[in-house]
């Protein structure tokens, strides 16, 4: 199988700008990949990108360069970036391409996300009864959880006060202001037991990937990182997912499960491998839940992990060393590459502060949304 390498990764600051577009904010994160890759647009192939509310990836071509590549549109929830970088992993290994460009951005307008249920197959007393409000779907999924498995209110106070230390170390982060786990508590409560600043905010940003052939890397700019795999799964029957609206009977299954078994069984390596980690933390419950769903641990061992510091920078497993979704907002088609960005910096030695000690050589991605899907990546240098 072909190796795809990533020669590249750019971003632009995450968070609120009045004056600058999503699209903006797309070719700024695509012109900072291709000069940390030190290649020009016109070397560029093919390119794959999106976003959830931002317009058309392909008319970023206006700005970049008009020079004809093939620019394929990508939409598919939170696992847009990831679903662009499949597609461009996809299009290295069948010949389509040497050099593909990966870019996901958006731009929310103020508050929470406002989906409408015909838009999801819903009826529409679905809305009406408000289960369209996703804080109320991550509200139950952790709370059933915590039940089942031991998870305490303050293991989710203590993730959200790692994001926000994490945030401070990064400029690119939207919350960088230091929150201990007492004030995050008492924050007041919005869907129990999740409080407000446990939860992400819709936000702006962008980030993209230049990925390569091996055989097209001569000289190299930077240390290579290999992207071992790419996956995108959708939910199966039997799964709990945001926006369903009924549980099977018996055991539920996870597409988070299906997507991460899935990604390290291509790249040929075992949670246990992993030095640094990103997990789709849209609030406190979920980073919890993915720990386990990912493979990093049994469910339950999370209370004893997060309370022995192991998720930290310096842990045995650091989890989301930028702050993750907490921190740095979220722009729906921008998150999954936002993760892959850190990983890469995080493999390159490059994350500065917030750097992982030992010179971590294994990475992972993890993104989940609505209405069930999930994208995986392995990386490693």
């Amino acid at each position: 199988m072909t190796d795809v390498l990533i020669a590249g990764a750019g971003m632009s600051p995450f968070g609120r700008t009045e004056h600058t577009t999503g699209r903006q904010h797309a070719v700024y994160a695509v012109r900072a990949a291709l000069a940390d890759a030190g290649i020009a647009w016109p070397r560029v192939d093919a390119a794959f990108g999106g976003s959830d509310a931002a317009g058309l990836a392909d008319t970023l071509v206006a700005q970049l360069g008009l020079t004809g590549l093939p620019f394929v549109n990508v939409k598919n929830g939170c696992a847009t970036g990831g679903s662009a970088l499949v597609s461009a992993v996809n299009a290295i290994r069948g010949g389509m391409a040497e050099v593909v460009v990966a870019v996901g951005f958006d731009k929310h307008p103020r508050g929470a996300f406002d989906p409408l249920p015909a838009g999801w197959g819903l009826d529409e007393a679905y809305g009406r009864d408000g289960l369209m409000v996703t804080t109320q779907f991550f509200g139950m999924k952790i709370r059933r959880y915590m039940h089942d498995h031991g998870i305490s209110s303050r293991t989710l106070g203590l993730v959200a006060e790692k994001a926000y230390r994490n945030g401070a170390l990064n400029p690119n982060a939207w919350r960088r202001t230091p929150m201990d786990a007492d004030e995050i508590l008492a924050s007041g409560m919005v869907s129990d037991p999740l409080t407000r600043y446990m939860f992400c905010s819709p936000g702006e940003g962008a980030a993209a990937l230049v990925l390569c052939a091996a055989s097209a890397v001569r000289n190299p700019t930077s240390v290579p990182v290999t992207l071992r795999s790419a996956v995108v799964r959708s939910r199966r029957f039997g799964s709990f997912e945001v926006f369903s609206p009924w549980i099977a009977g018996g055991e539920l299954n996870s597409v988070t499960r299906d997507a991460a078994a899935a990604a390290f069984e291509a790249a040929g390596v075992a949670p246990g491998d992993v030095d640094v980690c990103q997990l789709q933390d849209t609030e406190s419950g979920a980073e919890v839940m993915h720990m386990a769903e990912c493979g990093f641990c049994e469910d339950g061992e999370q209370e004893k992990l997060i309370a022995s510091r192991a998720t930290e920078i310096g842990g045995s497993l650091p989890v989301n060393t930028d702050g993750g979704c907490i921190a740095n907002g979220e722009p729906i088609g921008a998150s999954g590459l936002r993760q892959v960005c850190e990983v890469v910096r995080q493999l390159r030695g490059q994350a500065g502060d917030r750097q992982v000690p030992g010179g971590p050589r294994v990475g992972f991605t993890h993104v989940y949304g609505a209405p069930g899907v999930s994208a995986c990546t392995v990386l490693s240098r």
